[in-house]
């Protein structure tokens, strides 16, 4: 993170060193999964998971890549309400909105492509709005001809990711912001109630082994630009490849990316010996191990803080992008960061961030270095399954009591883990430190870029965990992935007055398997 008056020479530095010339697409397919990744002077997500751990190839430090801002403006209370910029010193000192970082920087193009003038990617500008299922993505990116380039392909999640804008807000019934600068990226909501899926696909395979029957899935992440969250999503293949009978993957869009590979997000930690580990491709420092100790949201603001390690005095809690920047993708086993470095005292442990979760305020968001528990609602399961995966980007309530919020949130597709109390690691800068927001004495005006929703949508149950929470199922759009009519499916569930339906009885009426009646049923 740099002050946004960082010199131009600097930057024009990093723009030559991500040349957008040398690009070439080694997307990966469904039919090609378990061949290996190209060998590269680097290790990213993109490579194989026995790759991905090899930290012996992690050593040329002259790999740079930009962790912009997240445009996050304003401070807020534990409860969600914008409050005046805390001074030092005060509670809720030294969240997101008040350390400014690197500004994001893009450029139309004019001829349906987005410049990023930070990362040196080529972006396509506006997506066909329509959903592909994962190998299909893929062939369209390798197809794309867009503003005379012909090198398209899938990003990896953490080259998606780096456009995640937090002044997002996903409100069903009012006007809504995307999580993605429309001032340049063409965005479309889904039509009718399901505005919330606006689910992009990446490259980056989940591959940490399935603990159970439940989990094997092949899935891949992908970033909501509807809702701001990061989640592993299924491909209707088993983990080892193997087509699924009778199983029916939800769609999702795709935006193309042109840019040199294996780049952007591979990391280059060097180990201090002091208790701090340097990433020299970001020129972020990070505590090495945390503490041990769980805290809400307020509390890790405070300890980070008040941190005293390595004879600096200057950290502080990381934003959602700073914090996404160090996960190791690509593992087969929790937990999703470079254990060659770094130490987690929980393998299956959320870490806070300073950001604030645009749709429901009083929650912040968290990294889940270990699983991303979840139960899908439209199921039998009554235990928490790896459903988001390790290297999700989740959001908790910041303070209260988890059994409460345990108890009684869900959402129409699944419900959360609620934790609360998370680990903390720290990050400071290595040169030029985030200007710092003062309070003003006056509360900020609201700015951003809207986007019109549907009219007459319900908003949900305040206090609920997604942005589809109170809402029906969409038995329309379910109906048409499983090539049914919607009166087909309403007499399969029966009377929906009686509780959730027996989808095994509803699947056996509709000739289908329960799974291939739940994913069509959940999808997120």
């Amino acid at each position: 993170m740099y002050k946004k008056t960082k010199q131009f020479s600097t930057l024009l530095f990093f723009i030559l060193a991500l040349s957008l010339a040398a690009c070439s697409s080694e997307s990966e397919s469904i039919e090609n999964v378990s061949e290996e990744a190209p060998v590269a002077e680097v290790v990213t997500e993109a490579t194989e998971a026995e790759a991905a751990t090899d930290t012996d190839a992690n050593t040329d430090t002259s790999v740079k890549f930009l962790v912009t801002d997240t445009k996050q403006e304003f401070s807020f209370d534990n409860d969600g309400n914008i409050i005046y910029f805390p001074a030092e010193g005060e509670s809720l000192y030294g969240q997101d909105a008040q350390y400014i970082g690197l500004e994001p920087s893009f450029h139309d193009n004019s001829d349906g492509t987005v410049s990023d003038l930070n990362t040196g990617f080529l972006w396509e500008k506006t997506p066909t709005f329509d959903t592909y299922q994962h190998e299909d993505a893929v062939s369209y990116c390798e197809s794309l001809e867009a503003g005379d380039y012909d090198n398209w392909r899938m990003p990896t999640i953490k080259e998606l990711y780096s456009l995640a804008d937090y002044r997002g807000e996903l409100l069903l019934d009012d006007v809504s912001t995307p999580y993605i600068d429309t001032t340049y990226f063409d965005f479309e909501y889904p039509a009718g109630d399901r505005q919330y899926a606006g689910q992009y696909w990446s490259s980056t395979r989940y591959t940490v082994l399935p603990n159970n029957e439940t989990e094997d899935q092949m899935k891949y992440f992908g970033f909501n630009f509807a809702d701001g969250h990061i989640k592993s999503y299924g491909t209707a293949y088993s983990f080892d490849g193997t087509p699924v009978e009778g199983v029916l993957a939800p769609g999702m869009y795709v935006r193309c990316v042109s840019g040199e590979e294996n780049v952007y997000g591979a990391n280059q930690f060097v180990d201090n010996g002091d208790g701090t580990v340097t990433d020299t491709a970001t020129g972020f420092m990070w505590q090495q191990a945390d503490d041990g100790e769980t805290r809400n949201w307020s509390e890790a603001l405070a300890y980070a803080e008040d941190l005293e390690l390595a004879g600096y005095d200057d950290w502080r809690l990381p934003n959602a992008k700073e914090l996404q920047s160090i996960v190791q993708y690509g593992k087969t086993e929790i937990p999703a960061i470079d254990e060659s470095f770094f130490t987690l005292t929980n393998s299956d442990s959320y870490f806070w961030t300073s950001t604030t979760h645009g749709d429901f305020k009083y929650q912040g968001i968290y990294i889940a270095f270990g699983p991303g528990w979840s139960i899908p609602v439209m199921s039998d399961n009554t235990e928490y399954t790896d459903e988001h995966g390790a290297g999700a980007q989740r959001s908790d309530p910041k303070t209260g009591d988890p059994d409460e919020y345990n108890n009684n949130m869900s959402s129409e597709n699944a419900s959360d883990l609620y934790r609360i109390y998370n680990h903390v690691l720290a990050v400071r800068n290595l040169s030029e430190q985030p200007e710092i927001q003062e309070d003003t004495g006056t509360l900020p005006e609201k700015t951003g870029t809207p986007v019109e929703t549907s009219d007459g949508q319900d908003a949900g149950t305040e206090g609920l965990s997604d942005a589809s929470e109170g809402q029906e199922p969409d038995l329309a759009a379910t109906a048409a992935i499983l090539g049914i009519t919607e009166e087909e499916l309403k007499n399969a569930l029966g009377d929906s007055s009686q509780g959730l339906p027996d989808l095994a009885a509803a699947a056996e009426v509709l000739g289908i398997t329960e799974e291939a009646l739940q994913n069509a049923m959940s999808a997120e």
